[in-house]
């Protein structure tokens, strides 16, 4: 099948289920996609735009879950340049993710002391993915999609996919914090 074909595909499918941007048309940018944070908000990627966003998939109990500890001190160290971590908790690899949203909150904060935007759990792989993950991997090739968990996605200040990082990729990576100097340095 076409990536043409699987983009009308995906475009039918959120028209059916109601979330298509308010603009309607093609989805052309990581603005185009909402979520809703952890505490139950709509939390639009719109609301970001003009920053960098570091979007990672995320579990509370995989060998990668004390990147949680580098995501954090990056959104600390880089959030008054305009950067945005966020965390997309998922239970697609291994089941490895608290089913309840509070449970995650609460081992975020307890056990790492997450200061950084989380989303309500979601599912990054698959039929079932949220559209942004269904978008990331027609943008970027099916080989870039998550293998597993902390597999992380850069957004550029215009909302284009720039990059994506395998979870073996630490948030201290040089190759990961290249490409957000990079993407800060990105005028509008």
């Amino acid at each position: 099948m076409s990536l043409r074909i699987k983009k009308l595909l995906l475009v039918a499918t959120l028209v059916l289920a109601g979330t298509l941007p308010a603009q309607g048309g093609e989805m052309t940018s990581a603005y185009d996609f909402d979520f809703q944070s952890i505490e139950g908000e709509a939390l639009p990627l719109q609301s970001y735009a003009g920053k960098a966003v570091l979007i990672v998939n995320t579990a509370s109990f995989c060998g990668f879950t004390p990147q949680y500890e580098g995501l954090e001190s990056l959104w600390q160290k880089r959030r008054d340049e305009g950067l945005i971590v966020l965390g997309v908790p998922s239970g697609d690899f291994g089941g490895q993710e608290f089913k309840d949203n509070q449970e995650i909150a609460d081992f975020c904060t307890t056990s790492f002391n997450i200061d950084f935007p989380l989303t309500t759990r979601q599912s990054v792989r698959g039929d079932d993915a949220h559209p942004f993950y269904k978008w990331a991997r027609d943008e970027l090739g099916p080989e870039q999609a998550p293998k597993w968990n902390f597999h992380k996605y850069l957004v550029g200040r215009d909302g284009r996919l720039i990059a994506s990082f395998p979870s073996s990729v630490t948030p201290a990576d040089d190759k990961l914090q290249k490409a957000i100097t990079q993407a800060l340095a990105e005028k509008l």
